[in-house]
């Protein structure tokens, strides 16, 4: 289940403020000059147990002729038709500004449901101001206040009632769903064809021909799962959309929806942010990862080649870099059959499940060669470890003082588990509780 918020509104409205409140982290730059959002930022929010996708956008600027602001529209325009829900944020400040009128226009013929968030209600003065908002003509309405959380409750209780419960579906539920993300152009859908043995996709050199997702079943010599990809020709309005942002909103939604991410590099480039963000993503979101380093046919090579190749990677992925990296050519068709034992493999990791007493007798003697650090005099000892049912590999440690556990310990703890259990390619996490 993949449930987005966009966050829109025109320039210098609290839309950041707003994001950073509903992810609870300082994530997006907060500045008073409009405009400073310029990329688009994605974050995930929890409230009432039910996860949600966010997007906080730039500043919206209707027939500016600005290059900066051009930019941004676009953006806001692509949010708006992938988004579940729009956040229209307005200042209590300003009342209601020409800008704010014209952009409501554009919501009002929107088919996605609105939510108007009357923003910087911080004292009485500015709650009663926020009426005369009513008569921008929104159904749902919220006075809040982003900079200091007053208010946000509400407008979150009325989203949490919007997003479906997770509905398990009993049919082909142990079969894995596997993703495949990227930039534009990095060969996706030619891996998918490749995999698949057919043209399932349309497949050009024009980056950005993969639109909507699609579901396809692989059932070939005794293995079977669903590959999620983002096929079909995109509509030509949306020829001049920006592609790097939309690679990454399309991400997101699959990501929701697989067990296992495969994230594809293309070897004749050089490995950008936008690469890293998209890994980074699927490394929060706690899937298992197989990269695959495309196009490595049109590389030249010498028997240090690769070496190299996977120690810088490896460099730029840190501290996660435990991850099956794979070599391939989808248009050649090389190593590709390999992958295929390889989602096989970083599924059954996901699904491990260590005894309990196997997992005390392996780590306890780790613990017991490295005890973790003294803190202020106090001497920490970890008694008991054990599995805790998840949907991603999660371990308790009880400890008499688990607060005084640090970072570095925690990393010596995870090396641990990855060099006795087969974990590879599966983000695990940790967590510390009292004895």
């Amino acid at each position: 289940m993949s449930f987005t918020v966009a966050i829109v509104g025109r320039p210098n409205v609290g839309k950041s403020t707003l994001f950073n409140r509903l992810i609870e982290e300082r994530k997006a730059i907060i500045d008073d000059v409009s405009g400073v959002t310029r990329d688009r930022i994605y974050g995930e929010g929890e409230w009432g147990g039910k996860k949600f996708n966010i997007i906080d956008t730039g500043g919206f600027v209707p027939r500016s002729q600005d290059v900066f602001e051009k930019n941004i529209r676009d953006q806001v325009m692509i949010a708006m038709e992938e988004a579940s829900i729009l956040f229209f944020v307005v200042d209590a400040t300003c009342g209601i500004t020409d800008l704010d009128d014209e952009f409501a226009n554009i919501l009002r013929r929107s088919p996605k449901k609105v939510f108007l968030v009357v923003n910087k209600c911080d004292n009485f003065e500015r709650l009663m101001n926020a009426n005369e908002f009513y008569s921008l003509g929104f159904e749902n309405m919220f006075s809040l206040s982003a900079m200091t959380g007053s208010g946000t409750g509400e407008v979150l209780d009325a989203l949490v009632e919007l997003i479906p419960d997770e509905i398990v579906e009993k049919k082909d539920e142990n079969i894995p769903k596997v993703c495949i993300i990227g930039q534009p152009n990095v060969g996706k859908s030619s891996l998918v064809n490749a995999l698949l043995g057919e043209d399932r996709n349309i497949v050009t050199n024009i980056a950005g021909t993969t639109r909507d997702s699609i579901h396809t079943l692989y059932s070939k010599f005794d293995k079977k799962f669903w590959l999620i990809d983002t096929a079909g020709i995109r509509r030509k309005a949306k020829v001049h959309e920006d592609l790097e942002f939309y690679s990454v909103i399309r991400a997101v939604k699959a990501v929701d929806e697989s067990d296992v991410a495969v994230v594809v590099f293309d070897a004749t480039t050089e490995l950008s942010q936008q690469d890293l963000t998209i890994f980074r993503m699927a490394v929060k979101k706690k899937r298992g990862i197989i990269i695959c380093i495309n196009k490595w046919d049109l590389v030249k090579k010498d028997d240090k080649t690769i070496l190299k190749f996977e120690d810088e990677l490896k460099r730029k992925l840190a501290p996660f870099n435990d991850i099956p990296l794979l070599f391939i050519s989808a248009l050649e068709k090389q190593r590709i059959f390999k992958l295929v034992d390889m989602i096989e493999e970083i599924y059954g990791n996901m699904n491990i499940k260590i005894p309990t007493a196997k997992l005390n007798e392996i780590m306890l003697k780790e613990i017991e060669r490295y005890h973790p650090p003294a803190v202020s005099g106090k001497l920490v000892t970890i008694k008991y470890i054990t599995q805790i049912p998840s949907r991603t590999p999660t371990f308790a440690f009880f400890a008499n003082h688990p607060k005084y556990i640090g970072d570095s310990y925690k990393h010596f703890l995870e090396n641990q588990l990855r060099k006795h259990f087969p974990l590879k390619g599966v983000p695990i996490s940790i967590i510390f509780r009292e004895k």
